[in-house]
């Protein structure tokens, strides 16, 4: 095998031989060596968001004249192609690095200053006519730069993919709700009979589930809308001009379309995250949902036969690979471990939200990392439901055919012959196998239409006096 070809870097701490073709440099190729923990990176929306502030940076930076229209020039062309996707597996720092996340920062920063000087005529490496620190770091300090990103990653994925799933998924759980609304069925409550139900009443329940999620989300979204960009090394903003942040920030909004601020307290916003910990925390509410729901699905169609069954699943994919006819409820079962991974992200994300250290976080990239995972497993789970399983869900005669058998239907006959009598009822139902009419039919004087009155499943759907 032949050996790779290097190039020598002199950095702040010395040589450093970096791959000869790698558009990071000496100090990517340190923490690359210092992390060789996991096979973890940041995903391509942190990748594109940090790039949109590195673009964004130069823009103003040129508009301000701290650099020249040529190199901020430069800078904006390569950091587009960064945005564009061109360059992502030159982003390998690993997610267990320092905990400012100045490696990746670095990463960028090398990244599009070499981008650019390929682009003028320089050579990787040479670190000019673009310095990677002097020229596209302007202005900056990983410690606001790392935050910025981290948030406008998250509010870009709420706001693009998030929502808009939800709200299929919410839309599909209504349609599903509106086609059911004349079946009814037994209720439950504690896993036992309980009054009757609409099968479109449950579905409701469930796409009310979603549109409070969706509220949830908003909130997340606005969480992450407010970016630490201004506060450089500790929040006093040393080494930036005074209109530097809110310049990216109004260029960072007419960028993404996204409702952008700039924090009013710097001291705060990067000495906590704050905010990505109460935005995990909705996203975490939202995953709770999303398993009861998933569970509730799973239950519904259990059977077919030795089940529930009171609807039918789409038949995605065999269900075993030893027991012929077999058929699972797979896509519902990934939604619960979504919702599992979801929550376990969460826990991380509090846990690192506890390690503002003084002026700064020290757990920002796994936090990063948890979140933007959340949510596009979140997005992708609710769209895949939505189109896999909940859109091709059918209703079996099953819940309708229970109704008249179910024991607690004595409910209503509790204001016309006493919780007492109407218990005593129940409990003969249930010891006999007989139905609550045909023991009430015994037991009570009420003529069978009166009884047919009382004990309509249709009666009980709704508040009746």
């Amino acid at each position: 095998m032949c050996a790779q070809e290097m190039r020598r870097e002199l950095d702040s701490m010395g040589i450093m031989e970096v791959p000869a073709d790698a558009y990071y440099g000496g100090n990517v190729e340190r923490a690359r060596r210092n992390f060789p923990i996991s096979d973890l990176r940041f995903n391509r929306s942190f990748i594109k968001a940090i790039a949109q502030i590195k673009q964004s940076a130069a823009v103003v930076n040129k508009d301000l004249g701290t650099i020249e229209s040529d190199k901020a020039d430069a800078i904006i062309e390569a950091a587009q192609r960064v945005i564009n996707g061109e360059f992502d597996d030159s982003f390998v720092v690993d997610i267990f690095q320092t905990g400012s996340g100045t490696s990746t920062n670095m990463n960028a920063n090398e990244v599009i200053s070499n981008v650019a000087n390929e682009a003028l005529g320089g050579g990787l490496g040479t670190r000019t006519p673009i310095h990677p620190n002097d020229h596209v770091n302007k202005g900056q300090s990983s410690n606001d730069v790392i935050p910025t990103a981290i948030h406008l990653a998250a509010a870009g994925a709420i706001n693009e993919r998030l929502l808009p799933a939800m709200q299929e998924l919410e839309d599909a759980l209504r349609a599903k709700s509106a086609e059911f609304w004349e079946i009814i069925k037994t209720g439950r409550t504690h896993l036992q009979d309980a009054t009757p139900i609409r099968l479109g009443q449950e579905f409701l329940g469930y796409a009310g589930q979603i549109e409070n999620g969706r509220s949830r989300a908003g909130v997340a979204l606005a969480e992450t809308s407010v970016l630490a960009l201004g506060g450089t090394a500790v929040g006093t903003g040393i080494g930036m001009h005074p209109e530097f942040a809110v310049r990216v920030i109004a260029r960072l909004r007419e960028l993404t379309g996204l409702d952008l601020s700039e924090s009013p307290n710097h001291f705060q916003s990067q000495s906590t995250i704050d905010g990505v910990v109460q935005a995990s925390g909705s996203l975490k509410t939202i995953a709770v949902s999303l398993l009861k729901i998933a569970n509730d699905i799973r239950w519904l169609g259990s059977g077919p036969r030795a089940g529930i069954g009171e609807i039918t699943l789409p038949e995605v994919q065999p269900g075993s690979s030893i027991m012929p006819g077999k058929v699972n409820p797979v896509i519902a079962e990934s939604v619960t471990m979504v919702s599992a991974q979801v929550i376990g992200n969460d826990q991380t994300i509090v846990i690192a939200g506890q390690s503002g250290n003084f002026e700064l976080n020290v757990m920002m990239p796994v936090a990063a990392y948890n979140l933007l995972q959340s949510i596009d497993l979140l997005a992708a789970s609710c769209e895949n439901f939505a189109r896999q399983c909940i859109s091709g869900l059918e209703v079996t005669s099953a819940g309708p055919d229970m109704v008249e058998r179910g024991l607690a239907i004595c409910t209503a006959l509790a204001p016309v012959i006493g919780y007492d009598s109407a218990a005593a009822i129940a409990h003969t139902a249930s010891v006999t196998g007989e139905s609550v009419k045909e023991v009430a039919r015994r037991e009570t004087d009420l003529s069978d239409e009166k009884l047919d009155e009382i004990l309509d499943p249709a009666t009980m759907v709704e508040p009746s006096a």
